[in-house]
């Protein structure tokens, strides 16, 4: 029997000034731990500025990261889960966009190295080029938490369907999008996209994002908490604040019991081997 918790996920307004984002960032997840047993913060909820079209995240390597330490104490004083979107980490070989779940004695349950880097050329000029600052991750994470297992991803990764399907396969009842999504995509695709990874994959989704100007750039906000059925359950609108859900893993089983997709996966060729299959059989029967 599953037990349900309440989720809460936070949106904030990076600056360039770490100091001043953690202290705002770490007064909402005091206040979401009034109520939830899981808080869930954006994608570089710490720092983050787009500066003559260069990514600015403030990175450190991880075991002297000094937003990571601060965060690891504030959850375990708190005795609360706390999704990290991401942090910039220097891994000696490159910048990760390193996504952490810390539970609630402050030690670290996961982390996730996001995979699909945000490299995009939009209308107007608008233009990101995220592999320029960072390097991308290689393997999808799970991590087990009291209430059921949490499937780890970050931001753009939302575009590409089939990580949130190996997560899902995995055993994932719960799904992550922590994100600083553009306003202009956001406007045109975020609602959409966060829904249908809910819906296709019969999963929870929280989704945490950032609001607000970030040096050159603006980030489109409605942090979403999105249930299996693919109803938002909570928006945050495009302002700074903490939205709230109860959460009941029987939901997914359920969901899922009913529209068993996950189980009729099938394997198919692709239209390049089918196409060469067919060549092969017409070759062969005019040998023949």
């Amino acid at each position: 029997m599953s037990t349900p918790f309440t989720v809460a996920c936070v949106q904030n307004c990076a600056t360039k000034d770490r100091e001043a984002t953690v202290a705002d960032a770490a007064a909402r997840v005091r206040e979401a731990a009034g109520r939830a047993q899981l808080v869930c913060l954006p994608e570089f909820f710490s720092c983050l500025s787009l500066e003559n079209r260069r990514l600015f995240a403030d990175p450190h390597v991880e075991s002297a990261h000094p937003v990571l330490e601060t965060l690891r104490q504030l959850a375990a004083s708190l005795d609360v889960w706390l999704l990290l979107g991401s942090l910039a980490i220097d891994t000696g070989d490159g910048v990760r966009n390193r996504s952490f779940l810390l539970n609630d004695r402050g030690e670290v349950a996961a982390r996730y190295d996001k995979v699909h880097l945000f490299d995009v050329d939009l209308k107007d000029g608008e233009r990101y080029r995220e592999s320029q600052s960072f390097s991308a991750g290689g393997a999808a994470v799970t991590a087990n938490m009291p209430w059921g297992r949490l499937g780890l991803s970050v931001c753009y990764d939302l575009r590409f369907p089939h990580l949130y399907r190996a997560l899902s396969k995995s055993g994932a009842d719960f799904l992550t999008i922590p994100a600083a999504f553009t306003r202009t995509t956001g406007q045109a695709h975020w609602h959409v996209l966060v829904r249908a990874r809910a819906i296709e994959n019969g999963s929870y989704v929280f989704a945490p994002a950032q609001c607000g100007r970030h040096g050159e750039a603006d980030t489109f906000g409605h942090s979403l908490i999105v249930d299996p059925w693919g109803e938002v359950l909570a928006d945050a609108g495009d302002q700074p604040g903490i939205i709230y859900a109860e959460i009941d893993a029987a939901r997914v089983a359920e969901v899922r019991g009913m529209i068993p997709a996950l189980r009729h996966d099938r394997p198919f060729d692709t239209a390049d081997e089918s196409s060469r299959r067919r060549s092969a059989r017409q070759s062969a029967a005019a040998r023949g």
